[in-house]
């Protein structure tokens, strides 16, 4: 593992680990992107990583803009700075190491992904994981709290137990954005992953994403597993399929059709 940091997209020193496989020669290099509110080290995230760089694919992930241990304020990001954050992280892995083949995200970070895969043309594949089919959905987590932001420019909520401070600006730039115009112009391979009992996102979110995209695209069930993929088990079986997945792409230099 080594300890990495870059410039993100609002000028601030955010911080990233490589993981690397034993090898020397690794097959890919992966970028991660963590969920909405969390970070690079949380659990699931970790057993990801490594199960990936057991099956000899490096993963560089990092700490959005403003969570953490990246500096920046939260307040001030959105889901437009999510996106610079990730091509920035591959411009970084371009220069430093190689040019990420595969975006992998959780949640939000797997909606983000999409839209930034078509700023990084290195990028194979995408995988989504337990992902929203547009942004208007991560409203959903402070609905009761939306309109005192827009009136009075900001508020704090509690998201995942935690006091976070959202701007006006955060609702305007998510619902100015189109995930489905994304999806038909994204000509990397897709593979969306999500739990029938995922109970914070629902699996007709991937049931829209799978309908909308295009070949190559395919759907693996992460059955019986959370949102959060709490279970190490869950964890590192969605590495391994991704693992087993991605190696078509990746090894006949396919960007898909």
């Amino acid at each position: 593992m080594e300890k990495v940091t870059f410039v993100g997209s609002g000028g601030d020193l955010l911080a990233a680990r490589l993981d690397l496989p034993e090898s020397s020669n690794p097959r890919a290099f992966a970028l991660f992107a963590h969920c909405f509110t969390c970070n690079k080290d949380i659990r699931s995230v970790g057993w990801i990583a490594r199960r990936l760089t057991d099956l000899n694919i490096a993963v560089l992930r990092f700490d959005f803009t403003g969570l953490g241990m990246s500096e920046g304020d939260f307040a001030n990001t959105n889901f437009t700075s999510n996106i610079k954050d990730l091509v920035l992280a591959a411009d970084h892995m371009r220069t430093a190491y190689v040019a990420p083949s595969i975006l992998i995200g959780h949640s939000f970070g797997g909606t983000a992904c999409i839209k930034a895969s078509l700023q990084i043309p290195e990028v194979k594949a995408v995988v989504t994981i337990g992902s929203p089919a547009d942004t208007h959905h991560i409203q959903k987590q402070f609905s009761w709290q939306r309109e005192e932001i827009i009136q009075n420019g900001e508020a704090e909520v509690l998201l995942a137990g935690r006091p976070f401070k959202l701007r006006r600006q955060f609702i305007e730039d998510v619902e100015a954005h189109r995930i489905e115009d994304d999806l038909a112009h994204l000509h990397r391979a897709l593979l969306i992953m999500h739990s029938p009992t995922d109970d914070t996102v629902s699996v007709d979110n991937a049931s829209k994403l799978f309908g909308i995209a295009k070949h190559p695209k395919s759907f693996v069930s992460l059955m019986g597993a959370d949102h959060l993929l709490r279970r190490q088990q869950d964890a590192e079986y969605a590495a391994s399929v991704i693992s087993a997945w991605v190696d078509k792409y990746i090894a006949d230099g396919s960007k898909g059709s």
